[in-house]
C-alpha cells in the first residue's frame, strides 16, 4: 500500500497564520514592542556621549566633567539592561501564550483528521510532526520571535540615531548591504524546502524504525533482518543527505554574513576619517557613528542568527498547519438515519489506485441480528468491517445505515450508530476509571462497575482499584485485560450495532468463549457483526458471511452453510476437527 504524506501548508498560510495568532493579542504585543523601543533609546545614549567626551579631550575644551560623564553612562546601561529584562519578559509571555493556543489547535486538528487519512499515510509523519515539529516550533516561539523582535527594534532605533547623528557619516556602512542583501536571499529561497526535506526523511527513518520494532518478531521469523538493514540505512542515507544540504546553505551564508558585519565598522572608521581631515564632519559625528554601527552588529547578529531558526520553525508550523488542508472524508447533509438497518450496496474499495480489495459486496444486516463474518486472512473480512463501521468510505457504492450513507454522519452521531472494536487497544495514561469513561464522560461509577461487569474485568478492576494508574508511566495491565477495557468501553457507549473485529483474540480461548456468552446478554437485541477465526463464534450467530477474495461467496445460517458442503463446511470441519483434537 503506498502511503501517503499529510499535507503541507504553503507560505501564505503560514503567514496569515502567525499574524492573525500574533495579532489576536494587541495589547500584551504593544506592550512588549513599547518596552523594546524604550530599551534601545536609552541604549543609544552612550555612544554619543562617549563622542561628545573625545571631542572635548581631543580639543582640550574641558566643558565636560569626566566622572559626571561616566556616571551617566553607566546609568543609561543599567536602565537598558533593567527595561531589556521586562522587554524580554514580556516577549516570553506573548510567546508561551501564542505557543500554547498553536498547540491546543494542532491538537483539535489531529483528533479531527479522518482515521482513513491517518491509516494511509502511517504513523512516522504524523508521530514526528507531533514530537520533532512541535519541539522546533516550541524552540522557535521561546527564543527566536523574541530575540527577532529585539533585533528589529533596535535595530530600526540604531539606524535612526546613526543617520541624526550625519547622513553623511552613514554612508560607508552601507558598503555591505549589497552582500548581506545577495547572500540572504540566496540562503532564504533554498532554506524552506531544505528543511522541508529534511523533516519528511526525518519522518521516513521514524517510520521505519518503529514498523521494525513493532513487528521484530515477524521480522525475525520471516528472515527479513537483512531488508529491514538495508531499509534502515536507506532512510539514515536519506536523511543525512538532507541535512547535509541544510548545513552547505548554513556554510556558504554564514561566512557572507560574518564578513558583512566587519566591513561597515572598518569603512566608517576609514572613510569617516577621511572626511573628519577635510572638515566634513565633526569629530564627534565620526566617534557616535562608529559606536552605533559597531552597535548595530548586535540586532544583524541576532536577527541573522535567529533568520536559520525562524526558517527551521517555519517549515515545522507549515507541516503543523498542513494537517488542518487533509480534506474530510464527511460530507454532512443534515439527514439522519429513519432506522438501524445496516446496509452495503455494490461495494468497491481500494487502498491503492487500480487495485480493489472489495468487490462489488452486497449485504443488509437486519436490526438486532448477529452476523458472523469468516474467511481466510487477507480475504477483506477487516476491511469490510471498517466499511460498516464507517472507518472508511467505499470507492464505488453505498453503506447506509437507516438509508442514509455513514460517510453523511457527522462522526460523533456515527459512533452513536455504529462502533468498531478491534484487536488493537490503546491503553490510555490515567486511571482505570478515565479508560473507561472515554466512551461516555457522564457516566457514573454505577455504570463503569456495570459495564465491566459486563466484560467479565470487574474482579481484577476492583483488585487493582479504579483510581489506580495506568498506560505510560503507570500499572503494567496485560494486552487482555486491555481488550476487557476496551469491551468496556463499548458496552458504556451503547451503540445499536456493533463490529467487532477479533475483539476477543488475545484472551485464553475458554475465557473467551465465556466473555463472549455473557457480552451475548448484554448485548441482547443489538446488531453484531463479529469478525473472527474462533468459527463457534459463527456457530452461535444468526447468519454467517464467509469473505473471500474481496467477495461474500457464502450466506446462511451455520446449519445451512454445513448442510451446503461448501467453503465454510470445510473450514468448519477443518476447525472442528482440531479443537475437538484439542
Amino acid at each position: 500500500m503506498a502511503r501517503q504524506i499529510l499535507p503541507v501548508a504553503d507560505q501564505a498560510q503560514v503567514r496569515a497564520y502567525a499574524r492573525r495568532l500574533t495579532l489576536k493579542y494587541p495589547r500584551q504585543l504593544a506592550a512588549a514592542l513599547g518596552l523594546h523601543a524604550l530599551a534601545a533609546v536609552t541604549g543609544l545614549a552612550s555612544p554619543l556621549l562617549l563622542g561628545r567626551l573625545v571631542e572635548d579631550v581631543v580639543h582640550g575644551t574641558g566643558n565636560v566633567n569626566v566622572d559626571v560623564m561616566a556616571l551617566a553612562i553607566a546609568g543609561f546601561v543599567a536602565a537598558q539592561a533593567v527595561l531589556t529584562r521586562f522587554a524580554v519578559y514580556a516577549s516570553a509571555r506573548l510567546g508561551e501564550r501564542v505557543l500554547a493556543e498553536l498547540r491546543e489547535e494542532f491538537v483539535d486538528r489531529v483528533l479531527a483528521l479522518p482515521l482513513s487519512t491517518v491509516e494511509r499515510a502511517g504513523s512516522g509523519d504524523l508521530i514526528t510532526r507531533t514530537s520533532r515539529d512541535v519541539d522546533s516550533l516550541s524552540r522557535t516561539v521561546r527564543h527566536a520571535v523574541p530575540e527577532t523582535l529585539i533585533a528589529l527594534v533596535a535595530g530600526f532605533f540604531g539606524v535612526g540615531a546613526l543617520l541624526l547623528v550625519g547622513p553623511v557619516t552613514a554612508v560607508p556602512s552601507l558598503i555591505a548591504v549589497p552582500l548581506l542583501w545577495i547572500s540572504t536571499r540566496w540562503y532564504l529561497k533554498r532554506a524552506r524546502d531544505g528543511y522541508l526535506r529534511e523533516n519528511a526523511a526525518y519522518a521516513d527513518m521514524t517510520e521505519g524504525l518503529a514498523e521494525t520494532v513493532e513487528g521484530a518478531r515477524t521480522v525475525e521469523a520471516l528472515g527479513l533482518p537483512e531488508r529491514r538493514r538495508a531499509r534502515t540505512d536507506t532512510d539514515i542515507a536519506r536523511s543525512y543527505a538532507a541535512e547535509r544540504y541544510t548545513l552547505g546553505l548554513r556554510m556558504v551564508w554564514f561566512p557572507s554574513v560574518e564578513m558583512g558585519y566587519a566591513i561597515p565598522v572598518v569603512a566608517t572608521v576609514l572613510v569617516g576619517g577621511l572626511m573628519y581631515i577635510q572638515g566634513w564632519v565633526t569629530l564627534l559625528q565620526v566617534t557616535a557613528a562608529t559606536l552605533y554601527v559597531q552597535q548595530l552588529i548586535d540586532p544583524l547578529d541576532r536577527l541573522l542568527s535567529w533568520v536559520d531558526e525562524l526558517q527551521v520553525g517555519g517549515a515545522s508550523m507549515a507541516r503543523l498547519l498542513g494537517v488542518a488542508n487533509v480534506p474530510d472524508d464527511r460530507d454532512p447533509t443534515g439527514a439522519r438515519p429513519s432506522g438501524a438497518e445496516l446496509t452495503a450496496t455494490g461495494v468497491r474499495y481500494a487502498y491503492r489506485d487500480g487495485h480493489d480489495v472489495l468487490h462489488g459486496i452486497d449485504l443488509a444486516v437486519r436490526p438486532g441480528e448477529r452476523l458472523a463474518m469468516v474467511g481466510p486472512s487477507g480475504a477483506g473480512k477487516s476491511t469490510l468491517g471498517r466499511l460498516l463501521a464507517g472507518i472508511h468510505g467505499p470507492r464505488t457504492g453505498a453503506v447506509t445505515v437507516g438509508g442514509t450513507p455513514l460517510v453523511e454522519l457527522p462522526l460523533d452521531e456515527l459512533r452513536g450508530h455504529v462502533a468498531l472494536v478491534t484487536q488493537e487497544h490503546h491503553v490510555f495514561r490515567g486511571t482505570l476509571r478515565d479508560n473507561v469513561l472515554i466512551a461516555r464522560p457522564d457516566a457514573t461509577d454505577a455504570e463503569v462497575r456495570r459495564a465491566l461487569e459486563a466484560v467479565d474485568a470487574w474482579e481484577w478492576v476492583s483488585a487493582m482499584g479504579l483510581d489506580t494508574e495506568v498506560g505510560s508511566g503507570g500499572e503494567a495491565i496485560s494486552p487482555a485485560h486491555a481488550q476487557q477495557l476496551a469491551l468496556a468501553r463499548l458496552v458504556l457507549a451503547d451503540p445499536h450495532t456493533l463490529v467487532l473485529d477479533e475483539a476477543t483474540s488475545l484472551i485464553d480461548p475458554r475465557a473467551a468463549r465465556h466473555l463472549e456468552r455473557s457480552l451475548a446478554a448484554v448485548l441482547d437485541g443489538r446488531t453484531v457483526i463479529a469478525i473472527a477465526h474462533r468459527l463457534y463464534t459463527a456457530h452461535d450467530a444468526d447468519r454467517v458471511a464467509v469473505v473471500e477474495d474481496g467477495v461474500i461467496s457464502e450466506l446462511g445460517s451455520h446449519d445451512e452453510l454445513v448442510a451446503a458442503g461448501g467453503a465454510y463446511a470445510a473450514l468448519w470441519d477443518s476447525w472442528h476437527g482440531k479443537s475437538q483434537t484439542a
